[in-house]
This record gives structure tokens, C-alpha cells and sequence, in this order.
């Protein structure tokens, strides 16, 4: 059997990490900060959560949401306290795209109804219903284009409210700030407008934080620097520190009711003590503050170099816009200076490293953009 092709991967086999750094099987050493689509949070391979998972795989690995488990009850009761969300129900499930899944599924059957409001270039996910909500008609198959879905411009709360006057929105859905897109962040005054919206017509506000959540901005979601609160909130990458899991956070208006969602995986005991062991070091090594002082820093220092034609973001998520000449950057951090970073549409790098990177690897970074740079316009 072989793979089903679907991945265009860089010929690079990392086999081994440790804090913001990987080293492939060849033994060649790599800066992370991509974090493996902003996954890796307290740093690869965290000797506190390693510890965690090896004694709870000892003890129990798994069992199903059929019995206890108190270190789901454990989980909930550190992630409302670190988010400032104490009084909001937690859902676990497996993924950024199940979270958004069961967000949606709770919302529509809330309101009774089926239309949902998401924004241009969203990505919410490659499952059915979060990829209906995706604006990108690349990965929706016909299946996944059965959904009743309103793509509106961010930044115009006019235009949200013309189609909630229509009265058949079960939902309006928005990232805290959008990744793949290339690192957009909504005004805090259109996500304040969107929150007022969206009370005076019972609409449930879902916040989609699966890549901007969990302290990478700064604040522990992004959309708590505009002093609101959604009625619903999604999150995952972060959450594990690469252990699959993820979580739906439900405002009181909510009631549960017996099987109208469910999961065999989610919020497993392995799972569990994965992301209990993220929260307790995000704590101890205050990760949140160190996000918004290295982040501040970056994007200082980036803004001043040549060739830039935009930075946005916030805390450690960054998006760089180079002149069209630098496209094969990012090709050049890698193979050359052997720096990982992601990207995104429109000749975008996106910077997503692990949350305790320090001055002396964004120093690293900064030294090898800056010469990547030079090297390219000496060249054109």
C-alpha cells in the first residue's frame, strides 16, 4: 500500500525536536517557526508534557466518553481558568475542523436554522460542514457545496446585518485572526459591531481561535484585545502541543442535551493529560507574555528591513508581504540557513513559532532574513 498523494511535501525528515528547534535523520539542525501549522506551543517535545503522557500510557491510555474521566473534568476547569472563560461549558473532540464541525452543529440546532455567515478568504477546515464555510472552491466537492453559506468582506458590519435582517442565520463564524489567508486580523470595532449584531438578532458568534487561540497573540485568544465574547469559541493546534485534540467553549446560552454531540476519541485520557500539561506550562513560563514581547520585537525589527512590503499580526502569528522578486525566500531560509516558516496566498511568509522562542533564535532569524534579502536584490 502506498499513500494517498495529496501532500506536496519538502524532502526534509525531521526525526527529532527540542524547544523551537528539529534535527532531520541526517542529523542537520533546524529553527522552527512555523511550528508545524502553529502547533507546537510550549516547544517541541516539553520534557513536563513527555513526563505527562508516559505516566498516563502507563496507567490508562484510553477509554471512551461512556464512563468517568476526571481529567477531562481537570482540563475544563484549568482552560476556563487561564482563558477567562469560567463560566463556558467544554466540548473535546479531535481536531480544528470537528471543532468547527460540532460549533456549527450546536449553533444551527439552537436557532432551528441552516444559513451561516462566514467571511472572504476563511478557512475553517477540510470536513463537511467547515469546508462549506471555507472560502476556497478548490477543496469543496460537490457533496460539501449542499450548505447554505454567505461569504461577506471583513470589516463591514453593514453588510452583516443586511443578511441577519433576513431572519434564517443560524450562525455568523469568523477566525480570531485569519491564518491561511495571510494573516488578516478583523478591526476590533467590526468584531465589537459583529458582537452587537449578532445579540440583537439571536445569531450565535462563533469564534474560530484554532490557530490564533491559545496565548499565541498575547492574549490567550485573539479576540479578547477587542473586550468581547463570543457565544461560542473553537480551538485545537495549540491545545496539544501536537497531541491530536480539540475543543468547542459554549457560552451558558446553550443547553446540553443527552447525544446531540459525541466523539469516541475526544478528550481521551492521553489526550487529556497532553493538553493539561500545555496549560500548566503556558502558566509557569508565562508563554502569553513572552508571545507579545518576542512578537513586538520580530515585527519591529522585520518592518524596518528593505524588500518589505507589508507586516501584520500579532504577538508570535506574523505575516510578511515581500516584493514579488523574493518569492523563492523561503526556499532560501530553508536549504541555506535551514529555518522552517510557513506560507500563505499572495507571497506571504507566515511566522508561527513555538510560543518560548527567545531573543537569540528570533536574532538567528532576523540575521539570516536580512541576508537572504541582500543576496536577492543584489541578484535581480
Amino acid at each position: 500500500m502506498r499513500l494517498f498523494d495529496v501532500y506536496s511535501l519538502w524532502d526534509i525528515e525531521p526525526v527529532k525536536g527540542n524547544g523551537c528547534r528539529v534535527w532531520d535523520k541526517n542529523g542537520t539542525e533546524y529553527l522552527d517557526l512555523y511550528g508545524g501549522h502553529a502547533v507546537i506551543s510550549i516547544g517541541h517535545s516539553h520534557p513536563r508534557q513527555v513526563e505527562a503522557l508516559q505516566k498516563q500510557v502507563a496507567k490508562l491510555g484510553f477509554y471512551s466518553n461512556s464512563v468517568q474521566n476526571s481529567l477531562q473534568l481537570e482540563l475544563a476547569e484549568k482552560l476556563g481558568e487561564m482563558s477567562g472563560y469560567p463560566d463556558y461549558s467544554l466540548f473535546l473532540c479531535n481536531s480544528g475542523a470537528e471543532a468547527n464541525e460540532n460549533a456549527l452543529k450546536l449553533a444551527s440546532f439552537h436557532t432551528g436554522k441552516r444559513r451561516v455567515i462566514a467571511f472572504s478568504e476563511a478557512f475553517h477546515g477540510r470536513t463537511s460542514g467547515a469546508v462549506a464555510v471555507t472560502d476556497n472552491p478548490a477543496i469543496q466537492a460537490p457533496f460539501n457545496k449542499g450548505h447554505q453559506v454567505t461569504f461577506l468582506p471583513l470589516n463591514n458590519p453593514e453588510g452583516v446585518e443586511q443578511e441577519l435582517q433576513k431572519g434564517d442565520v443560524a450562525a455568523v463564524v469568523i477566525e480570531g485572526i485569519q491564518g491561511v489567508a495571510g494573516i488578516y486580523t478583523p478591526d476590533n470595532a467590526f468584531l465589537k459591531a459583529l458582537r452587537e449584531l449578532c445579540s440583537l438578532y439571536a445569531t450565535p458568534l462563533i469564534l474560530d481561535e484554532i490557530q490564533s487561540g491559545y496565548g499565541r497573540t498575547g492574549d490567550f485568544f485573539a479576540h479578547q484585545a477587542a473586550g468581547i465574547r463570543p457565544d461560542i469559541i473553537t480551538t485545537a493546534k495549540g491545545m496539544g502541543n501536537g497531541f491530536p485534540i480539540g475543543g468547542v467553549l459554549i457560552s451558558p446560552l446553550f443547553e446540553a442535551r443527552k447525544g446531540m454531540l459525541g466523539t469516541t476519541f475526544g478528550g481521551n485520557h492521553l489526550a487529556s493529560a497532553a493538553a493539561i500539561a500545555v496549560l500548566d506550562v503556558m502558566k509557569e513560563e508565562s508563554l502569553m507574555e513572552n508571545a507579545r514581547k518576542t512578537g513586538d520585537y520580530l515585527m519591529n525589527e522585520i518592518s524596518a528591513l528593505e524588500g518589505i512590503t507589508e507586516i501584520r499580526g500579532r504577538g508570535l502569528m506574523i505575516g510578511i508581504s515581500f516584493q514579488p522578486h523574493l518569492s523563492e525566500i523561503r526556499n532560501e531560509l530553508l536549504f541555506r540557513h535551514h529555518i522552517f516558516t510557513g506560507g500563505a496566498k499572495n507571497n506571504v511568509m507566515r511566522l508561527l513559532p513555538p510560543l518560548c522562542i527567545g531573543e537569540a533564535e528570533a536574532n538567528q532569524f532576523l540575521a539570516a532574513l536580512r541576508e537572504t534579502i541582500e543576496t536577492a536584490t543584489k541578484s535581480i
